[in-house]
């Protein structure tokens, strides 16, 4: 099982930017373990940091695979840094703005603003910054073979694409 950390893209301009939604809800079995109650202490769900990175990393891989239509296996390399100021808890929508830097034959690097959305006062609010580096695997130097298919962009990274109404103007627009 994949587990996906963006629920749609809301915005692309490919080879630029994309922007990403999260909605995070308290169906998520992850929340119940960070953080449950404990003696006369409440529980707090909060989303743990590193799943907020790695819905960064799904949208920026996402804006640096459509670069070359996909035909690359595009992999989290690097990150560069991360900071985000707040926690994140159910009821709050996380949405990502990933910016290619940089992208070349063998990887790319992104500049991500998180910003989070607080629907009892409705406005959007900085959460932190995540840059990040990947790398092409099928440009790799070790000589080690990968499987043909592409393992990063599978069907569910599709259907959120397709969903988004993005794909085809992802695979239509970018260079070759």
């Amino acid at each position: 099982m994949r587990w996906m950390w963006i629920d749609t893209i809301i915005d692309c301009e490919p080879e630029q930017q994309l922007v990403a939604i999260k909605n995070v809800s308290l169906a998520e079995l992850h929340l119940h373990d960070h953080f449950p109650a404990q003696g006369d202490l409440s529980a707090y769900p909060v989303m743990p940091a590193s799943l907020i990175i790695e819905g960064m990393a799904q949208a920026a891989g996402i804006l640096v695979g459509s670069t070359r239509n996909f035909k690359e296996k595009v992999i989290l390399a690097k990150i560069i840094s991360a900071e985000l100021l707040d926690d994140v808890v159910p009821g709050q929508t996380i949405r990502y703005t990933a910016n290619l830097q940089r992208i070349d034959q063998t990887g790319a690097s992104t500049a991500g603003v998180v910003q989070l959305l607080d629907h009892r006062d409705g406005a959007w609010r900085d959460l932190g910054r995540i840059d990040l580096m990947f790398s092409h695997l099928d440009q790799n130097r070790a000589g080690i073979e990968f499987p043909e298919e592409n393992f990063v962009f599978g069907e569910n990274f599709r259907t959120i694409l397709a969903n988004s109404g993005i794909l085809e103007r992802l695979c239509t627009t970018t260079s070759e």
